[in-house]
């Protein structure tokens, strides 16, 4: 399937349209940035990283100033057509090519096996299929290739998992453009087939209220390396 770059005008239909929601998370990612600490994490999920990387559900950009000089391509997949507009813009504004592109993580438009990582910050929460998007990122990595993510999801004690099934049942994916609370991003890649790294528990903001959106993980993945 070929790579339709967003630069060159070229956008396929939109595969999810939440401009209201794009709007606000365009806003509030960016103050995340310094008031919760989101610029670390960032710094700390992509350090290390090399090769061609590509990265699902890119939102506005603001993993791509992290990004270091040892990647000599970012290929940076959004699919809402506002935030994407927002991550051309940050883009030009990075240190390592990227180029941003059209589609959903269900079906990447782009080679099986031509990347040596690929990077998954807050975006299995809102995913329509979680198996099927990481059975694409399996295709798309090289064998032994890297996974590094940075997902919430369920956590906490008896009444807040309590919270966090009801929320996603009502309102929280009309409101956050179709996020779920209460997923298991680390169960989810092992039963993907990925080589579980190292990875811990975070909670955001560090300091502060605990919100059912607080409780993540960040770690490192491996697509299984082919047998001799």
């Amino acid at each position: 399937m070929p790579l339709l770059s967003a630069r060159s005008g070229q956008v396929a239909r939109d595969a999810v349209h939440h401009p209201l929601f794009a709007r606000c998370y365009a806003r509030v990612s960016a103050r995340a940035e310094t008031r919760i600490g989101m610029g670390r994490i960032r710094e700390r999920l992509l350090h290390g990283l090399s090769g061609r990387v590509i990265e699902i559900g890119a939102g506005n950009g603001l993993n791509f100033g992290h990004y270091p000089g040892t990647v000599s391509e970012v290929v940076a997949v959004e699919p809402e057509r506002r935030l994407r507009r927002l991550a051309v813009d940050a883009a030009l504004r990075a240190e390592v090519p990227v180029d941003v592109v059209p589609g959903a993580a269900e079906a990447l438009p782009v080679k099986s096996e031509g990347f040596d990582a690929a990077v998954v910050c807050l975006v299995l929460c809102s995913v329509r299929d979680v198996p099927r998007a990481l059975a694409e990122l399996r295709r798309v990595l090289r064998p032994g290739g890297e996974l590094r993510f940075f997902e919430h999801g369920r956590g906490g004690g008896r009444m807040m998992t309590f919270s966090q099934r009801a929320l996603d049942r009502t309102v929280w994916p009309l409101l956050a453009g179709g996020c779920h609370l209460s997923r298991e991003p680390v169960r989810a890649l092992r039963d993907a087939g990925f080589e579980l790294g190292p990875y811990r528990r975070v909670l955001m903001p560090e300091q502060g209220p605990v919100l059912p959106a607080s409780y993540c993980a960040l770690g490192t993945a491996w697509r299984p390396a082919l047998r001799a």
